[in-house]
């Protein structure tokens, strides 16, 4: 549903603009709600309200009696914000948001197939440094 990688920035108001084929997907969409919440390895994740709702039965469905399951659904549900993307395609950051993702003024936004992800710029370099070496290792483990 959601791919690219896309250079973008906060405006002065913390907002920044989704890419425009993002925009346009959107503007076929009956519900334009979103999820923002935080990710895995210092990103933003952003689920439409459908795919965050079979994410949340799933999650809900985790043992409230085992102590990594409370952990994740604390931290992942606490983070969340319902949001509405704007006319202009901008979606607002919050600041614990912006703090927990690193973010400054330069932003990466991904398109992961089901999720969005918003990454500071440092740390989206980083990661992909890290980790774009060992992309066909990774497959070979994956696909096996």
């Amino acid at each position: 549903m959601w791919y690219g990688e896309y250079n973008h920035t906060l405006d002065d108001k913390d907002r920044f603009v989704l890419p425009a084929k993002f925009r346009d997907k959107i503007k076929s969409f009956d519900n334009k709600k979103f999820y923002l919440t935080r990710g895995l390895d210092s990103c933003l994740l952003m689920f439409h309200s459908t795919v965050w709702q079979g994410l949340e039965e799933k999650l809900k469905g985790l043992s409230f009696t085992e102590g990594s399951s409370r952990a994740f659904n604390r931290i992942f549900f606490s983070g969340a914000q319902e949001i509405e993307i704007d006319t202009q395609g901008r979606v607002s950051v919050p600041g614990y948001l912006k703090d927990f993702a690193k973010i400054g003024r330069d932003i990466i936004i991904v398109g992961v197939a089901d999720r969005i992800e918003v990454w500071g710029k440092k740390m989206w370099d980083d990661y992909y440094a890290k980790n774009s070496g060992n992309f066909e290792a990774i497959a070979e483990n994956l696909f096996k």
